[in-house]
C-alpha cells in the first residue's frame, strides 16, 4: 500500500546492551514504554559486550553499553553518560579454577586463562593484578564449562557466573574488585553507557536523562523489573537475579558522581602506565 504523504516514519533510537539481568533491569522503563525520549521509538540491540565494544569502535551504533576498557578507543566519537555505569565496590569479576587446578593467583603465571574478550574491563584489570598468563578468548557464558572441562587452567568470570560458578564445581581464586578496592579504595568501573557525539549535546543529554529515568522506574517497580530481568538470566532463579542486579545496578549506576569519575580516571591511568591502553583525555560526562 502506498504511504500517505501525511504519514511519517517514526524516528528510532537504538540502544545496544548485553542480554544480561543488570542491563535489562536498567532498560526496563524504556522497554515497557513507561519512559519516553521525545517521540522516538526505542529499539534494543542485544549483543555480548565484546561485540558491542567492536561496534562502538567501528562507530556503528549511536547509544550503547561498552566496557570501560574500550572507552579509550572510542573517546573521539562518544560521550560517557553519567548514568548506566556498572561499578562494584569490593567485588567484581572473579578468577575460578577446578578443584585440582591452580590454587592461587600467583600460580597462574604462564597458565591458560579463559577471558570473555580482549576489550573487556575484566581482562584489563586481570592484566594489572595477575602474573603474565596466556589469555584464551571464550564467550563469557562458556567460560565456567571450559574450566570445568579442563580446556583451560582457570577462567575470568563475569555476569551471573560470578554467583553460579560453585554449581559447576569450581572454586574462586580471587576477586578483581576486592583487589582493586584494597589497592585504590575505589569502586571498580566495569561497564559504561555511551552516546554518540554525532547526536549533539542536547539530544545526548535527553537520552542520558531518559536512561536515568528508566533506572529510577525500575527501582520504583522492583519486583516487575526483576521479573523482566529474569528472562535475561541464564540459570538464575528470582532471588539470584535480584542479587545479581543489585550488585551492578546501584548508586553509581544512577549517577557515577565524583567518586565514580575518579575511579574511571584511575583505571585509565593504571592502564596507560602499563602500556595496555592509549591515553584518555578529560573525561566528559553527559
Amino acid at each position: 500500500m502506498e504511504r500517505s504523504s501525511t504519514e511519517t516514519t517514526p524516528r528510532v533510537l537504538k540502544f545496544g546492551h548485553s542480554p544480561d539481568p543488570d542491563d535489562a533491569f536498567m532498560f526496563f522503563g524504556l522497554a515497557k514504554g513507561a519512559v519516553r525520549i521525545r517521540d522516538f521509538v526505542v529499539e534494543h540491540l542485544l549483543e555480548d559486550i565484546q561485540t558491542l565494544n567492536e561496534m562502538a569502535i567501528a562507530n556503528e551504533i549511536e547509544i550503547t553499553a561498552i566496557s570501560a576498557h574500550a572507552y579509550p578507543a572510542v573517546q573521539d566519537n562518544y560521550w560517557i553518560m553519567h548514568c548506566g555505569a556498572s561499578m562494584g565496590k569490593g567485588y567484581g569479576p572473579i578468577i575460578v579454577a577446578a578443584p585440582d587446578g591452580p590454587r592461587s593467583l600467583d600460580a597462574l603465571g604462564g597458565q591458560r586463562v579463559a577471558i570473555p574478550g580482549s576489550l573487556t574491563t575484566a581482562y584489563l584489570v586481570a592484566q594489572l593484578y595477575l602474573p603474565d598468563f596466556e589469555a584464551v578468548v571464550y564467550p563469557f557464558d562458556e567460560i565456567p564449562s571450559a574450566v570445568a572441562d579442563r580446556r583451560v587452567d582457570a577462567g575470568l568470570v563475569i555476569h551471573e557466573g560470578q554467583i553460579t560458578y560453585r554449581e559447576q564445581g569450581l572454586i574462586k581464586l580471587g576477586d578483581l574488585g576486592a583487589l582493586w578496592l584494597a589497592d585504590t579504595g575505589l569502586p571498580l568501573p566495569l561497564g559504561l553507557d555511551v552516546v554518540s557525539k554525532n547526536l549533539g549535546p542536547q539530544l545526548a543529554g535527553e537520552i542520558a536523562r531518559g536512561l536515568s529515568d528508566s533506572i529510577g522506574y525500575a527501582f520504583d517497580h522492583e519486583d516487575d523489573a526483576v521479573a523482566y530481568a529474569l528472562d535475561f538470566g541464564r540459570g538464575l532463579d528470582t532471588e539470584q537475579a535480584r542479587t545479581f542486579v543489585k550488585m551492578y545496578v546501584n548508586d553509581y549506576t544512577c549517577d557515577m558522581g565524583e567518586e565514580g569519575r575518579r575511579a574511571l580516571q584511575t583505571l585509565f591511568d593504571r592502564g596507560v602506565d602499563r602500556g595496555l591502553i592509549e591515553p584518555v583525555g578529560s573525561i566528559e560526562l553527559i
